[in-house]
């Protein structure tokens, strides 16, 4: 009975601050917010830019996020409980992104590892060992594939030939929409 008390009064508790949010007397948390992740102790640098990602929620504080950063529909892990069932605790470990890092969507980063600073992680990577700086690496297992600077050069020189679009793309009209459609038919282009 006193259990089932308390769930009572989360559950009223709850339903009070989603009314209350509906009717704009509250404002909702937004649990990827940076302010809300900063307030959990995740370290975030400036100018960084988080997309769909989710950072480990419990062990948040283990993370540490550098400036000009890019996550993309990222999961940053700082704990492992597969040793909680035969051991009774998780690992953990900290997360530390440098400066000036793109990590691409599906990528999920295990913790105890670091990525340095002028790299390039690509979509659907699995981060279990340390990125040194000035690295593009992609896969599962990741692996390191070239420098960030022959990737920034390759782009440029790319960006010579192929279609360059400067509009940005929730401004785009349907006509450069069709445009693109047309432009990128043999190939990849570059958008604003």
């Amino acid at each position: 009975p006193e259990m089932s008390r308390g769930l009572g009064d989360v559950y009223k508790r709850q339903l009070l601050y989603r009314i209350l949010v509906k009717l704009n007397l509250k404002k909702a948390i937004d649990y990827n917010s940076i302010e809300y992740l900063r307030s959990r102790g995740v370290q975030i640098g400036e100018n960084v830019h988080l997309y769909n990602t989710n950072i480990d929620f419990g062990h948040g504080f283990l993370v540490k996020i550098g400036s000009n950063v890019t996550l993309t529909g990222v999961t940053v892990l700082a704990h492992d409980a597969s040793t909680h069932i035969p051991l009774g605790v998780s690992k953990v470990g900290r997360v530390i992104i440098g400066d000036n890092v793109f990590v691409g969507h599906g990528t999920i980063i295990l913790p105890d590892t670091h990525i340095g600073s002028n790299c390039v992680i690509g979509a659907g990577s699995v981060v279990s060992k340390d990125i040194p700086d000035n690295s593009v690496a992609v896969g599962n297992p990741i692996k390191i594939i070239g420098t960030y600077a022959d990737f920034v050069e390759k782009h440029k020189n790319q960006m010579q030939e192929r279609p360059v679009y400067h509009t940005l793309w929730s401004d785009k009209t349907w006509d450069e929409k069709e445009q693109m459609r047309k432009d990128l038919v043999d190939g990849l282009g570059y958008d604003l």
